[in-house]
């Protein structure tokens, strides 16, 4: 597994990384029907061929290129996107419970708009 969407991105869904993606592999897309009840969007590790197109791309610094470089408070994120999978509904909810504890164990930087958060996480 590479790359990792962490939480920079929940609530805010931004596409841009979609949008150089170039094997589709970050879900779900506006037109898959997992897209409104998630809180964020998911890199699929077999899917990503590794590319860093989405790095860049991200306008609130979401996307970490390893699981080593997720910050420490970001770690269960890992393994949110690892299990997820558009179209598998049991997927979808268990790595949105992983989110949703995610945010639930961390209120204070869940307070600080998405754009500062990744800087929030390094402190």
């Amino acid at each position: 597994m590479a790359f990792i969407i962490t939480d920079p991105c929940i609530s805010t869904k931004d596409h841009a990384c979609v949008d150089v993606c170039p094997v589709d592999c970050i879900h779900p897309r506006k037109d898959e029907p997992e897209f409104e009840q998630v809180t964020m969007l998911y890199i699929h590790p077999e899917e990503c061929i590794d590319c860093g197109a989405c790095v860049p791309a991200c306008p609130v610094a979401a996307i970490y290129d390893s699981p080593d470089s997720t910050p420490a408070s970001q770690k269960a994120l890992i393994e949110a996107n690892s299990i997820y999978r558009a179209g598998d509904a049991d997927a979808v909810a268990k790595a949105e419970a992983i989110v949703q504890a995610h945010i639930s164990a961390h209120p204070d930087l869940m307070s600080v708009p998405p754009a500062e958060r990744a800087t929030a996480h390094q402190g």
